[in-house]
């Protein structure tokens, strides 16, 4: 049987999923690369790692039997926000600034200030450091040697498929994340460009996510183990992909994401701009959703893993480890016996949008103990989803369903935190993910798939549906409000220094 594979670029590393035509689960495999943080609040990462990644992921799903030759299409998608800048031969000119990057802060000011109101009616967002306009601004007054340099723009999956491909191109829904996209008018916007220190002619083509983007090369053939001549589809923003492909796809369905970051996504029929929110275009044409998102949910557990768990990664291994801190975590009662978490290890988007806030363990006392840290760290990220849930309940945005995804979906206790601190019914689907979105991309786009619904509806099943325990519900509620009254009282602590 043909196989569809999908390419995931997540922000710590590349997962590949292969699925069969009649979406049946064939495999997956998945490698992490590094994000170097050589100053505070920077977060960069080498391309070349990327390309690596993938086809260490290759080698890792074909020892799992999985028949690389058997791929009929792949599609890939990617973290958004993070700009490749490479030279007139397509090589990158420095390191990738990553949308988890905070030192854009004084250009965001700027922007506010002279910008604002062009940067919010154009581009439905509102200027932060994780935008790649600010990027550029920056780059424009610390590093202008690397913008002279440039002379052609992609984003993580679009240069990847460059290399898999040769041909150059990048997606609506991928190019809104840039914040100089004008959504009305579905182009690049010539005035915002030149603010970045661009030119509309570095910028790559546009095509739809599920259009036919190239075909792998020779040589990329030779790297990856893919067939020569595999069509290549384009794909789109992982955030975009991974909504689809866990089956949000009416306006109502609400996304929660247990990733590296963490979003609370609304899907709508049109799109609401807010300051406080994200607004996309989704997959499914027509369509708009909302994001409220944390800058970091499962990268704290993996952050957790390193820092607390490190000793014993050689002995126990990294899946036993997370079962570990899932074990201990669950030794510990609901509060964690007083422990508090803030997961802001890279400041935070919403609701706060404040690159000062750090995170936090608060509460601590002398018999506190491991398991105290690991469950409030569980329950700090799920209090920091539902602070950003707080402002789609201010804009009014319907909920019929709840989709739980992300690798931290895959934590049964995790999971029933959240559904408790919700207080909703929470269904996780299977595989539910980007990459298994971007196989269904891949279908649709060689036409073995009707349409992107079609696909959804054939492959998707849900694995289990978790509903609140009223009792827990109640008493993570009083535990938000201690939440919040703490992110209050820290929060100045962590803003600008004065001088004296």
């Amino acid at each position: 049987m043909k196989l569809l594979l999908g390419i995931d670029y997540g922000t710590g590393g590349c997962k590949v999923t292969a699925i069969g035509e009649d979406g049946s689960f064939a495999g997956e495999a998945s490698t992490e690369f590094q994000t170097y943080h050589d100053h505070p609040g920077w977060s960069e990462q080498e391309s070349a790692d990327w390309w690596n990644a993938l086809r260490s992921s290759l080698e890792k799903l074909a020892a799992k039997g999985v028949d690389l030759k058997s791929v009929a299409a792949c599609a890939l998608d990617g973290s958004t926000h993070n700009a490749v800048l490479m030279d007139a031969d397509y090589r990158p000119v420095r390191r990738t600034i990553m949308w988890t990057d905070q030192r854009a802060t004084a250009e965001c000011e700027a922007l506010k200030a002279g910008w604002g109101e062009k940067v919010f009616s154009t581009c439905y967002q509102m200027p932060a450091p994780t935008w790649t306009l600010p990027q550029m601004m920056w780059l424009r007054a610390n590093e202008p040697e690397a913008l002279a340099k440039t002379e052609h723009v992609l984003f993580v999956k679009d240069y990847v498929r460059y290399l898999l491909t040769g041909e150059a191109a990048t997606d609506c829904i991928e190019a809104q994340g840039t914040l100089f996209f004008d959504m009305a008018k579905g182009k690049w916007d010539d005035d915002l460009v030149q603010l970045a220190g661009l030119s509309l002619a570095k910028l790559p083509r546009l095509i739809a996510p599920t259009d036919l983007a190239g075909r792998v090369t020779a040589e990329a053939s030779a790297f990856t183990g893919l067939p020569e001549g595999t069509p290549v589809v384009c794909g789109s923003s992982d955030s975009a992909v991974e909504d689809y492909g866990a089956g949000a796809v009416e306006p109502g369905d609400l996304i929660i994401k247990l990733a590296t970051a963490g979003n609370v996504n609304s899907m709508t029929a049109e799109a609401h701009p807010h300051p406080k929110t994200l607004t996309y275009s989704h997959i499914v044409p027509g369509m708009w959703y909302s994001v409220s998102a944390t800058n970091a949910a499962a990268l704290c557990m993996r952050w957790l893993r390193d820092a607390f768990y490190a000793p014993q990664v050689e002995s126990s291994g990294v899946g036993n480890l997370y079962s570990l801190i899932d074990q201990e975590a669950g030794s510990s009662p609901i509060g964690a016996n007083g422990v508090f978490f803030h997961p802001y290890l890279q400041g935070e988007r919403c609701p706060y949008w404040d690159s000062n806030l750090r995170a936090s363990f608060t509460g601590v006392s002398i018999s506190s103990t491991r398991g105290d840290f690991a469950r409030a760290l569980m329950e700090g990220v799920a209090f920091s989803l539902r602070d950003c849930y707080r402002t789609l309940e201010e804009m009014r945005l319907p909920v019929k369903r709840i989709f739980l995804i992300g690798g931290g979906a895959r934590s049964r206790l995790w999971s029933e935190i959240v559904a408790n601190v919700f207080n909703r019914p929470v269904s996780v689907p299977t595989p539910g993910d980007a990459s298994f979105g971007a196989c269904l991309l891949a279908g649709v786009g060689i036409g073995l798939f009707p349409d992107v619904k079609s696909a959804v509806a054939k492959c998707l099943h849900v694995e289990r549906t978790i509903n609140p325990d009223p009792a827990a519900a109640m008493e993570y509620d009083h535990l938000f409000t201690c939440y919040r009254r703490i992110h209050d009282a820290l929060a100045p602590v962590y803003g600008p220094r004065k001088e004296k």
